[in-house]
């Protein structure tokens, strides 16, 4: 049952992940010609909120929560999974913003929802495991817990990263030479 609930409740802020890529993917294809200003401003949002999630800056820096969600059963799992990507933005909008700017880049609606499905499978993931594992989790949140000012300075940093490299154009830079190098690779079979 424990399984159950978290599956349906990852689907439930999956969904919602999808839909943003969508959007974001279709809306990069109808401004594909300032792709490149479009890009260095959004590679400066992420600057801005990478030094947020870093502590740097004291800004949104509110956790708003349902404290008492009523006792519906597994059943309404999908629904509080969409009030969880809703309501949760500010504290996941830093990384799902740079999963947003690199759908926007990639200018496709299919492009956009494979990377909001990807970026709801890395957070639905531990989910899931903790559903499984639910009872023994104590110390493992417990150890997460205490190093979480450590997690999200590193997390922060790693965005600032990002947004620097989007703002300086290095991005594209990068991506072009992945790709040409992926290009070279042959299957096995």
């Amino acid at each position: 049952r424990m399984l159950a609930g978290a599956s349906l409740f990852v689907l439930g802020f999956a969904a919602v992940f999808v839909t943003t890529g969508v959007i974001a993917g279709s809306a990069g294809r109808l401004l594909a010609e300032y792709r490149d200003v479009i890009t260095r401003v959004l590679g400066g949002l992420i600057i801005l909120l990478g030094l947020i999630f870093a502590g740097v800056l004291r800004i949104g820096q509110r956790d708003l929560r349902i404290h008492r969600i009523p006792a519906v059963g597994v059943a309404a799992a999908p629904l509080v999974g969409v009030v969880f990507a809703l309501g949760w933005t500010p504290c996941l909008s830093p990384t799902l913003g740079v999963v947003v700017n690199l759908g926007f880049n990639e200018g496709t609606a299919a492009r956009g929802a494979l990377l909001g499905f990807v970026y709801a499978l890395g957070l639905g993931i531990p989910f899931v495991i903790a559903g499984l594992a639910f009872t023994k989790m104590g110390r493992a949140v417990a150890f997460l817990r205490e190093r979480q000012q450590l997690i999200m300075r590193i997390g922060g940093i790693l965005m600032i990263i990002v947004g620097l490299l989007l703002v300086t154009g290095t991005w594209d830079t990068l991506t072009a030479l992945l790709r040409q190098w992926a290009s070279t690779f042959e299957t096995v079979i």
